[in-house]
């Protein structure tokens, strides 16, 4: 699956003028509903005198993501479900999308809203960074300090990358790896510490692989 970069603080933005109603897109990485609810209510804050503020968000593993979308006061399924289908049609999680209609006085009918919030949500999303969301499994170890560098190589060997570092007595590392990986990185790190440590299951992470072709000037 695929998500944005783009941050609350500093959204990806796109917005198009329809018949004198003016809808802008915006567009930002979220990890779960609440923060996602957050971008929206700060949106609202940003634009009090809007007539509407659609959303959709999407968040969660593949397999098991979560949706929620709202029309904001326009007819029934003609904003917050055209916002789901480009989000879905780009297969996106972890992100939430707002379109503000700023109302012109003129009538666009079902299928003008559609339209409409279907491409201010597309221009939003073109001008976002994207990055692959790379499943992994999460890991923890406390190793002496000779142990360090050769668990670092290990890790970025096997194609790993270590979320944390802390250094007290040992240096205990968070490490992820993809699930294929696994198998083969635990043989060769019993054979590098003999046993003197082993490593603890944390679960599921992820890594975000951004996408060549970002624009430079959307990073925040």
């Amino acid at each position: 699956m695929l998500t944005i970069l783009d941050t609350p603080q500093k959204p990806a933005t796109g917005s198009l003028t329809e018949r004198r109603s003016e809808f802008i897109g915006q567009a930002c990485h979220v990890e779960d509903q609440e923060a996602a609810m957050a971008f929206v209510q700060e949106v609202r804050l940003q634009h009090p005198k809007a007539r509407h503020v659609c959303h959709c968000a999407i968040w969660g593993p593949e397999g098991r993501t979560s949706e929620r979308m709202s029309d904001d006061g326009e007819p029934s399924g003609t904003a917050g479900k055209p916002i789901l289908e480009v989000m879905r049609r780009q297969g996106l999680t972890d992100c939430v999308l707002t379109v503000t209609r700023y109302f012109g006085g003129i009538l666009l009918g079902s299928g003008g809203l559609i339209r409409a919030y279907s491409s201010a949500a597309s221009l939003a999303l073109k001008a976002a960074r994207s990055a692959r969301v790379l499943p992994t499994q999460r890991f923890t170890i406390a190793v002496d300090y000779p142990e360090y560098e050769p668990l670092r190589r290990l890790i970025r060997n096997s194609g790993g990358h270590v979320e944390t570092e802390e250094f007290t007595d040992r240096v205990r590392l968070t490490y992820d790896l993809e699930p294929a990986a696994v198998p083969a990185f635990h043989g060769r790190l019993d054979d590098l510490l003999q046993g003197r440590a082993q490593p603890s299951t944390l679960g599921e992470g992820r890594r975000l692989i951004p996408l060549s072709g970002n624009k430079a000037s959307s990073a925040s």
